[in-house]
């Protein structure tokens, strides 16, 4: 890597002897060979991408997977070859949706590849050549000139009035204006603040310049920016990582229960084959088969649901991270303002200050318009603008005035002019009129303005300039400075006949000054207004300069106080035990680097924030990929920002990012629903096989009977849960924490009250069906089509709990007359669908068979209804008891 000290405080003759190349000349063909050699090709070195073989071992590699697999070896070894099919086909899908999202993200490395320009103009062997980028090597004497992209880190040796657009990897919506001299080494500059070197894929915007390559391929910084993205680890999401516990507690459990069960049966004397086969049973029971597709489609459905709000997430288990997001570092430029110099405020003597365009205009007022459009070289033509973005915004400033470019353009051709230059600080055009006067218009620094002007333009009359004019102009000025607007002067004067170019600046008329930014978006405010109300914090993290960021920041309700705001110079100087802490304190970064970036977000994810970083640039990249989720700019977004993202906005709002949130909090309430439906079902299948396995009798249930409710019955209500649409009421709910999974806020509590109501009621339905032909489930010699009927009813008596349970499952909190029911018409549908393959397996003679079932008539019907409501009911009690 270079060291950009010893590049941009050394003069240039310092620089071509270090590179041993002489000006006039440039490198000759061995030089270049030998520094190839040394070097390597001018290209970043890109991460392999992986496999689709690899990617689908990732997504197996899961212990919720290995759960599923270990019931797959449990059904085949059972005989079940059917219901083991199943399962396993439960896997794939799992696993092919998750790849299919994975295939779909891009590269950052590639996408920083194709960023450079393929050709560049350098100076071999004393001649102009146009070569390949991947050819250049550092010491090559590079031509930049208006248009091209910089194709290397370049310190500069040459400049006439160069300009570069740096935005993408600063951050800075201005362009910047490149010198050849050198700059202290006593102050650690910023890359924004680095005026004599120029950096790879930025964009040169004006004039021309020469420079010496000093670093190529990944020596420069956005060699820097690859090399971070490539060493940054993937970090699991919430989701995962709770998905994750949950498989591993429920192998825990299935193995727990199967060693209790066995370790009953054996004390009470039973059949060795026959307590292995309740154990596996048991086992079996404990595992909800149909979770791991359920989350992937609740999921999937998600990602749906948000492309078509503009929110297109890149991998699925980051649509359920975004409801956790309680920080939100946002990058300025191009997310929260436009990324468009605008003019807001503008000043003469006949107007006073305005930002109200819509008022009035005097004539003042159009010769500043007018004035500030001809002393400008940008086009703008059906919002295709080429140039400065400077001399853009006050193209779009005459367009607010409703005046005629094209007419003014033709009524004033321009015949002379003098360019920008960093001594005078103006530029200043000459206009031929039609009946052969010139006008000469000046626009520049308004201290510079002021020392050459001698008259002011007010109120339609041209009169002397007194120290009242200077005091009103300037106090005008600093008003806008003080809402951090980039001041522009203009200034003009007539004559009568030509004049030489050395008198173009002198005893000008002024006229009046403008105040232009990068405006806010309109909609970002509002937006993070309701983000705080839903206790996400909004950060802003931008290579722009601090006022000006702050001006944003206090504007938009980011910040209040100038002491939230640090620059990345004093964000460097922090130490480190202390740098978390004084990071977190902070609401505004200012000029910070893409290091910097990305150590902030690391430092409000070590605070247990889930943070989110949006950004548009290849400087934003790095803290993309470090965020937990990163949000790229669809329509402004680079590749790099979009490859390095999570998620990307297709209409660039920031509003959008919102709206996400809300959904992905709807989501996950949603899988912890299903969640905790399935195991509260799982649990009640347990209790009721411990109970008669405990108290002796025979098994209310068989193993076929089981993987049936897990797969089909259990799973239907389950998906429907996952499919809610949801309350408005989560965006004031507080964001959920790291540390708060599925059984927390009352969850476990949950799950046991409603295991422990719909085993009872099993129970009882399964004796209940002795009951009725006059035998106990103790007696012996019990004949088959007693046990087939007892089992029977509590096959039928467990499922209708459990389907009438889901109903008091579509809201945790809320009773069913008041949460929400009729919303979800899936869950209605699924509970119908639910007791119509009951029926379908009762009464078509093979199922019933091969279910080992008996038909029911109408007593049983009203057994298995009235049974199956109780859980529902002392549930829905519970909940009006915790009101």
């Amino acid at each position: 890597m270079i060291d950009l000290k010893s590049m941009y405080s050394q003069s240039q003759e310092q620089i071509l002897k270090q590179f041993n190349v002489q000006q006039a000349e440039g490198l000759n063909d061995q030089q270049v060979l030998q520094n190839q050699k040394k070097f390597g090709f001018n290209t970043l070195t890109e991460e392999k991408s992986k496999s689709v073989f690899k990617l689908l071992l990732e997504q197996l590699n899961d212990a919720l997977i290995y759960v599923l697999l270990g019931a797959v070896m449990i059904t085949l070894f059972l005989g079940e070859w059917v219901d083991a099919i199943i399962i396993l086909v439960v896997v794939i899908l799992n696993a092919v949706l998750g790849v299919y999202q994975e295939m779909k993200a891009g590269n950052a490395i590639a996408a920083l590849k194709q960023l450079s320009n393929p050709h560049a103009i350098v100076k071999r062997n004393g001649q102009t050549l146009e070569i390949n980028t991947s050819d250049l090597v550092p010491g090559d004497l590079v031509i930049l000139e208006a248009g091209r992209n910089v194709p290397a880190d370049i310190r500069i040796i040459e400049a006439a009035h160069l300009q570069i657009d740096e935005s993408a990897l600063t951050g800075e919506s201005l362009a910047s204006p490149k010198t050849a001299e050198t700059l202290s080494s006593k102050t650690d500059l910023g890359i924004g603040d680095l005026h004599n070197m120029a950096f790879m894929s930025t964009l040169v915007t004006y004039g021309r310049g020469v420079g010496v390559v000093v670093g190529t391929g990944n020596s420069t910084e956005i060699g820097k920016i690859a090399t971070i993205i490539s060493e940054e680890e993937d970090r699991k999401t919430p989701l995962e990582i709770q998905l994750a516990e949950l498989g591993k507690t429920l192998g825990k459990i299935a193995i727990g229960v199967c060693v209790l069960m066995f370790g009953i049966g054996y004390f009470q004397g039973r059949e060795v084959f026959e307590l292995f086969m309740t154990s596996v049973s048991l086992a079996v029971a404990s595992i909800p088969e149909g979770l791991a597709a359920i989350v992937a489609i609740v999921l999937s459905v998600g990602v749906t649901k948000l492309a078509r709000q503009n929110s297109i997430v890149k991998k699925l288990p980051a649509v359920e991270t975004l409801g956790s997001v309680s920080v939100i570092c946002s990058d300025k430029t191009g997310t929260l303002t436009q990324n468009k110099m605008t003019v807001t405020q503008f000043y003469t003597f006949s107007d006073a200050l305005i930002d109200d365009f819509s008022t009035i205009k005097t004539s003042s007022s159009q010769c500043l318009a007018k004035g500030m459009f001809l002393a400008s070289d940008a086009t703008l033509e059906d919002d295709v603008a080429t140039g400065d973005p400077t001399e853009i915004a006050l193209l779009m400033f005459a367009d607010d005035l409703k005046l005629n470019r094209q007419k003014l353009t033709d009524s004033y051709p321009r015949i002379g002019e003098l360019p920008f230059d960093s001594e005078r600080k103006m530029m200043s055009t000459c206009h031929l009129l039609a009946d052969e006067t010139r006008e000469i218009y000046v626009k520049g620094a308004l201290d510079s303005i002021l020392l050459r002007s001698k008259y002011v333009l007010e109120n339609d009359e041209v009169i002397p300039l007194t120290d009242v004019h200077r005091m009103l102009i300037q106090e005008a000025a600093e008003k806008m400075s003080d809402h951090a607007l980039r001041t522009l002067a203009l200034a003009y004067k007539r004559e009568n006949s030509d004049i030489p170019k050395t008198q173009y600046e002198n005893d000008l008329i002024l006229v009046g000054v403008v105040g232009m930014m990068d405006p806010p978006r309109l909609e970002v405010k509002d937006a993070i207004n309701e983000a705080k109300q839903a206790g996400i914090m909004t950060v802003m993290i931008t290579g722009d300069h601090k006022n000006t960021a702050m001006a944003i920041a206090k504007e938009l309700g980011i910040a209040t106080d100038n002491k939230q705001a640090i620059s990345g110079v004093d964000l460097r100087m922090i130490a480190p035990e202390k740098y978390n802490d004084t990071v977190t304190e902070c609401r505004v970064f200012a000029r910070v680097s893409p290091e910097d970036k990305v150590n902030i977000v690391k430092a409000f994810q070590s605070k247990g924030n889930i943070v989110s970083m949006t950004g548009d640039g290849v400087n934003d990249a790095p803290s993309l990929n470090a965020a937990d989720i990163g949000v790229a700019m669809g329509i402004t977004g680079t590749d790099v920002a979009k490859s390095a993202s999570d998620m990307i906005l297709a209409d660039d709002n920031f509003s959008t990012i919102v709206n996400a949130i809300e959904q992905g909090r709807i989501i996950f309430n949603n899988i912890k629903k299903s969640v905790l439906f399935l195991l509260s079902s799982n649990l009640g299948e347990v209790i009721t096989m411990l109970i008669a396995v405990v108290a002796g009798m025979p098994m209310p249930l068989i193993a076929t009977q089981l993987l049936w409710i897990n797969l089909i019955t259990d799973s239907l209500p389950a998906l429907a849960l996952g499919l809610d649409s949801g309350s408005t009421d989560v965006m004031k709910e507080q964001p959920r924490k790291l540390s708060e999974g599925f059984f927390a806020n009352g969850g476990a509590a949950k799950i046991l009250i409603a295991g422990v109501l719909i085993g009872l009621v099993t129970i009882f339905g399964f004796w209940h069906g002795y009951n009725q032909h006059g035998y106990s489930p103790f007696d012996s010699n019990v004949p088959q089509n007693v046990l087939e009927y007892a089992r029977t009813l509590a096959f039928m008596t467990l499922v209708s709990c459990q389907l009438f349970m889901s109903l008091s499952y579509n809201s945790i909190h809320h009773t069913i007359l008041n949460g929400g029911l009729l919303r979800n018409k899936y869950l209605i549908g699924a509970v119908v669908v639910g007791f119509l393959m009951q029926t379908i397996v009762l009464y078509i003679p093979f199922l019933a068979e091969a279910f080992h079932l008996q038909p029911l008539h109408g007593e049983g019907w009203l057994w298995i209804l009235g049974l199956g409501l109780i859980p529902m009911l002392l549930n829905e009690m519970v909940k009006l008891f915790r009101k």
